[in-house]
């Protein structure tokens, strides 16, 4: 528990930065919807954590500010100085909050939110431009304790805290019975000053608060994708190089150029064997059980589930399942969110799973595994289901479909990654926001992964996540069309067939029977815009929808280390690498793929 409290502090603390960062932006920026919805999904993050650490004060300021963004992202209250001024002091009172648990405080032992910070994000919540100011008497109140306190100031600068006492609770000494002098102003700047020296620690004193301490080094994931980028350029070089040694050893060397040649050989051979170790080693350091995530979550479901008034058990398998740990740690997010959604939206209450003859106590599964050169990381419930026609209904009320769209149950199910989409009416500190699902299908791709839905009305939902086991190394399928190359993962491919001059047509459309069963074919020159040769390749892709993609030839498999697309984005597209020969190959994406390439283009002639 300890090393989740300061794994959590430690990344909490670098949200609440990064949130003032964006807050300084927003004020100058007021109209910068990016920016609003990073502001909002910091402090969304923060409390879920802070949820499952119990920190109730930093989940209620979170929740409240979460309100405030909600209603300035969507236009319901301006963004005006109040709301910027109200986020900044909500996110320094968390910052506050995670500073004293980094210097070793309990949470029981933190302070409740001020009635302060959630008067003036109310405030800016219903739209106000300035704040209101505080009542009079205790304006009053407070100026006349202060200048009591500093009259009462002994000779040796402590304050009469028995004073300043009586000043500020009912019931005591009134004010008149201490003496004011007349230049209070004065008096309460000597004050400030009487207390700083007080407060600094005297010779050989220990300071009352520690610093932030760490038994670890943090290294910038950057940092770490950039030292295995060297690793795996190294590789590729040394690739390289054998080509071009076989190449060279095609002529005829005699004598000083023969011994030469064999030293080459001997030398580039060596250079390759270390360059891979290289790799490897570097690769080593990145890679982390999934247990290392999944410890987080039992306690999570079952403070969700009590909240929720729900009897849930969550079962985890394969905690020893290793993946990079850049995977690991953006994984934690995404699965908070999944596991909200099921607990708040897939499992029924006590009362309906009775009615419909299930047992009281429902079931949520987190599972992993790894399977070729990839993870799979699969969350299930016993709950109700998805309702395919009502997501339809939900997604066509709110705008973001057109009625026609999604017909098929699996297109219905995929309604849940849109941006703003929630099957609730009203928002709750669990889910509801529109938030969350997006987001997941959002990281799992930035890491060249794929997420998929399997659902059963009244039998409950499956979210499969694949991902690579290693980020910067990809085993691929290079293939070439359009006399373009190619390359897709390993991960999808199930075998390559022979296609024929001919097809039988279902709908108008090509269609191959492989081991008894129909497969759509689809060019793969058609689908990424180029003009399609006469492709007789078919690689029959593992997909949740299987299909055949038709090429004009495969070359071959090689691990590639791949570069993301930065400057530009093409659709089916997530990155380039090079191969062996040094020729730039185009990376078709994962996530495309399972897709179904579906990017309208044609089908194979």
């Amino acid at each position: 528990m300890e090393d989740m409290l300061k794994d959590f502090v430690i990344e909490a603390l670098e949200l609440a930065t990064n949130v003032e960062e964006h807050l300084l932006t927003l004020e100058r920026r007021p109209n910068d919807k990016e920016t609003l919805n990073a502001v909002f999904r910091s402090f969304h993050t923060i409390k879920g954590g802070a949820g499952f650490m119990s920190l109730p004060a930093m989940v209620s300021a979170c929740h409240l500010t979460e309100n405030l963004f909600d209603a300035l992202r969507t236009g319901a209250a301006p963004v005006t100085p109040l709301a910027i001024e109200a986020a900044l002091q909500a996110s320094g009172f968390v910052a506050d909050q995670l500073t004293e648990l980094a210097n070793g405080a309990r949470p029981e032992s933190l302070s409740a939110m001020p009635a302060a910070l959630e008067n003036i994000l109310t405030q800016a919540i219903e739209g106000k431009a300035v704040a209101e100011p505080a009542p009079l008497a205790a304006m009053v109140a407070v100026t006349a304790a202060a200048t009591i306190a500093v009259a009462a100031t002994s000779s040796n600068g402590a304050l009469d805290w028995e004073a300043l006492y009586a000043a500020v609770v009912p019931g005591a000494a009134p004010v008149a019975a201490v003496h004011v002098p007349a230049v209070a102003a004065v008096a309460m700047a000597a004050a400030a000053a009487a207390i700083a020296p007080a407060s600094a620690p005297a010779a050989g004193e220990k300071p009352m608060v520690a610093s932030i301490k760490e038994d670890s080094i943090r290294v910038d994931a950057v940092k770490l994708d950039a030292l295995l980028e060297v690793a795996g350029e190294s590789v590729q070089a040394a690739n390289q190089a054998s080509v071009l040694l076989e190449k060279l050893q095609q002529f005829k060397f005699d004598g000083a150029a023969a011994a030469l040649m064999v030293s080459l050989t001997e030398t580039l051979n060596r250079a390759s064997r270390y360059s891979t170790e290289l790799q490897r080693a570097t690769l080593s350091t990145r890679m982390q059980p999934v247990g290392r995530l999944f410890q987080k979550f039992p306690r999570l479901v079952r403070e969700l589930a009590k909240d929720l008034g729900k009897d849930v058990e969550l079962v985890i398998e394969g905690a020893e399942t290793e993946v990079d740990r850049v995977v690991v740690d953006s994984l934690y997010d995404p699965l908070v969110h999944m596991l909200r959604n099921a607990l708040d939206h897939g499992i029924e209450s006590a009362v309906d799973r009775a009615a419909l003859g299930k047992s009281s106590r429902a079931i949520i599964s987190l599972k992993a595994w790894q399977e070729a050169n990839s993870v799979m990381i699969v969350l299930g419930d016993d709950g109700k289901g998805l309702n395919a026609a009502e997501l339809r209904r939900k997604a066509v009320s709110k705008g973001l479909i057109s009625d026609s769209a999604a017909q098929t149950d699996q297109e219905a199910y995929q309604l849940v990654f849109l941006p703003g989409f929630s099957t609730k009416d009203v928002a709750s500190s669990v889910s509801g926001r529109g938030v969350g699902m997006d987001v997941v299908k959002t990281a799992v791709e930035k890491h060249r992964g794929a997420i998929s839905i399997d659902s059963a009305l009244g039998s409950g939902t499956r979210f499969s996540i694949r991902l690579p086991i290693e980020l910067s190394i990809v085993p691929t399928m290079l293939v070439r069309t359009a006399d373009a190359a190619l390359a897709m993962p390993m991960a999808v491919v199930q075998r390559v067939v022979e296609l024929p001059e001919t097809y039988m047509e279902v709908g108008g459309a090509p269609v191959l029977r492989d081991q008894g069963q129909p497969l759509p074919v689809r060019s793969l020159a058609a689908i990424l815009g180029y003009t399609p040769g006469p492709e007789r390749v078919g690689i029959v892709i593992a997909a949740p929808s299987p299909y055949i993609l038709a090429v004009e030839k495969v070359e071959g498999t090689a691990e590639m280390v791949i570069k993301p697309l930065t400057a530009l984005s093409v659709q089916g597209i997530t990155g380039t690498a090079r191969s062996a020969e040094g020729e730039l190959v185009l990376v078709v994406g994962l996530s495309f793929l399972l897709d179904g390439c579906k990017m309208g283009g044609r089908l194979a002639a």
